[in-house]
């Protein structure tokens, strides 16, 4: 099996949950001094994994101090909640993290979903799944025009009440790249094809592949050349020498962040193993047309994955 001569691109998101700010600074350097082409990290305020009441940390002012600490990677949340904020006060931090980073800046948006950390801070979370993938896509489509430097109006009855609204200064690039992450057939893949730039998957290959058929087909609906889209497979991974090595890595990050290893074991996630175990691993991920592997690693960061997956993983995915 071979990948077809395309490059592998790498994203590498930081859970920013069971941390301190000296160790989440250290990985996010870190992945910019190895040449990783994103650089990501939640947007929560509650820990989403084990104990809610684990530390965390506020994830735009991250992106900001990150913008100041690194020097190439680009930089953006997997995923913004929408629900936590006006799309015109996100539009404009994103500008400024573009002007802060010299053009790094990708706004990462979804509907949200975490019921605990709107409850405890009274925030409306909506009625419904649908619903707020119905604000969704009112917010990245005046969030696209923000940033495209358009007069923004909100529609009559929507959600949100922007009146005549327009940002300066614009972003340094000519085109913010909004990345969605979800797997929603009918709405959210739908706000994909009509404004998105990214996309942000998760499943095993075949049930990516299925999904990025139902992209195109509403990219064809909407006029939108499904090309322009990146596609992003979500990914755990351990690399040691073993299999065993490498699970006993992933079971002592599932205990430093009190969880049982098997709450965060899914079928096709983690990849536990070797460098040439995790490069066939990705090949397939690219035979399904998703060429950028977005890594998740849990605190304690794991620098020599992040390493190997830089220095042998991928000229290994990437071999002819």
């Amino acid at each position: 099996m071979t990948n077809g001569g395309r490059t592998l691109k790498v994203g590498i998101n930081l859970w920013s949950q069971a941390t301190s700010w000296p160790k989440f600074l250290e990985a996010a350097q870190l992945a910019d001094q190895l040449g990783a082409d994103h650089l990501w990290t939640w947007d929560h305020l509650h820990a989403i994994v084990g104990d809610p009441q684990q530390d965390i940390f506020e994830a735009y002012m991250t992106l900001g101090a990150w913008a100041s600490a690194t020097k190439q990677i680009k930089l953006g949340l997997m995923v913004g909640a929408n629900t936590f904020r006006n799309p015109g006060i996100v539009a404009k931090a994103i500008s400024t993290l573009d002007h802060a980073s010299n053009g790094r800046a990708i706004l990462g948006i979804g509907g949200a979903w975490f019921d605990y950390e709107h409850e405890h801070h009274g925030i409306p979370f909506g009625k419904s799944i649908g619903e707020r993938l119905t604000w969704l896509d009112e917010s990245v489509a005046a969030m696209r025009g923000l940033l495209n430097g358009d007069t923004v109006t909100s529609p009559a009855g929507g959600h949100y009440n922007f009146s005549e609204l327009t940002h300066a200064p614009l972003p340094i690039q000519k085109r913010v790249p909004i990345m969605i992450g979800g797997n929603g057939r009918t709405k959210t893949l739908l706000t994909l094809a009509k404004y998105g730039d990214m996309w942000n998957g998760f499943g095993d290959p075949n049930t990516l592949k299925e999904l990025d058929g139902v992209l195109k087909e509403h990219c064809a609906a909407v006029g939108r050349d499904e090309k322009e889209i990146a596609r992003t497979a979500n990914i755990w991974m351990v690399i040691r020498d073993t299999e065993e090595e490498a699970r006993a890595v992933w079971e002592a990050q599932a205990k430093h962040n009190k969880v049982d290893v098997k709450e965060i074991t899914e079928p096709n996630r983690p990849m536990l193993g070797t460098p040439q175990h995790v490069a066939t691993q990705l090949r397939a991920y690219m035979d399904a047309g998703f060429d950028t592997a977005l890594v998740e690693l849990p605190a304690p960061y794991d620098h020599q994955t992040m390493e190997r997956l830089m220095l042998e993983v991928k000229p290994l995915v990437e071999a002819p």
